[in-house]
């Protein structure tokens, strides 16, 4: 299983590969991760320097904050949903997935060839190092984790699930959306509203472990 991921990248597409998944992942965690306010909000973003492509421990964190953050809008109203980072098992789901891909990669089952992909920091530099083995996320990483997996058996609890929902589709059949399309910022369901608001509260733990290692590896200057 190698899904190419087209994924919205500002204003193009991004192709996202096992290849170049860890690097995806680092760009859009590094970029909302910090609140943006009147202050900050034209930083420029810059070429990091090279301590990020060892630091495996920030690579995973920023993995983990991409498949649960609310602005990943990956949906499976596009096509396949290559982002469940759960085996069926894990959330009691009644049927099959249409793609394992997410929850084989984390476990390190994921062949990882060796094709060059685009470098989206563009360095000129040694390939980062991709290893075959399962990926070990620190105790914030799992909390949010913990967080997202009860958030998914919830909504597999529901009469008429799609099994194959991603985070934004879960979102969206709880919120709903109002008049003018728009989805709603709460839901009347208030199981969900809880099990949400811990999912959100773990990844603010997580964004102000991964914030000081975006200035330390200089994608923001401080």
């Amino acid at each position: 299983e190698r899904p190419n991921m087209k994924v919205p990248a500002d204003n193009h597409n991004w192709q996202i590969t096992p290849e170049n998944l860890i690097e995806s992942a680092i760009y859009y965690a590094v970029r909302k991760v910090i609140p943006a306010t009147w202050l900050n909000d034209r930083d420029q973003f810059l070429h990091p320097n090279e301590g990020w492509r060892k630091d495996k421990e920030f690579q995973n964190d920023c993995l983990a904050y991409s498949l649960f953050h609310g602005q990943n809008r990956i949906s499976t109203k596009e096509g396949t949903n290559h982002w469940i980072p759960f085996t069926e098992n894990e959330v009691n789901s009644c049927e099959k997935f249409e793609s394992k891909f997410m929850s084989k990669f984390i476990k390190g089952k994921i062949k990882i060839g060796d094709d060059s992909p685009p470098d989206i920091f563009n360095i000129v530099s040694e390939p980062v190092e991709h290893y075959e083995v399962p990926l070990k996320f620190s105790s914030e990483a799992k909390a949010v984790f913990d967080a997202g997996r009860g958030l998914w058996r919830y909504y597999h609890a529901q009469p008429k699930c799609n099994v194959n929902a991603s985070m934004y589709d879960i979102r969206e059949h709880f919120q709903q959306r109002n008049s003018k399309g728009k989805m709603n910022n709460k839901s009347s369901d208030e199981t969900y509203t809880k099990l949400i608001s811990d999912l959100r509260d773990k990844l603010k733990l997580l964004a102000q472990k991964i914030e000081p290692k975006v200035y330390d590896y200089e994608f923001l200057k401080a």
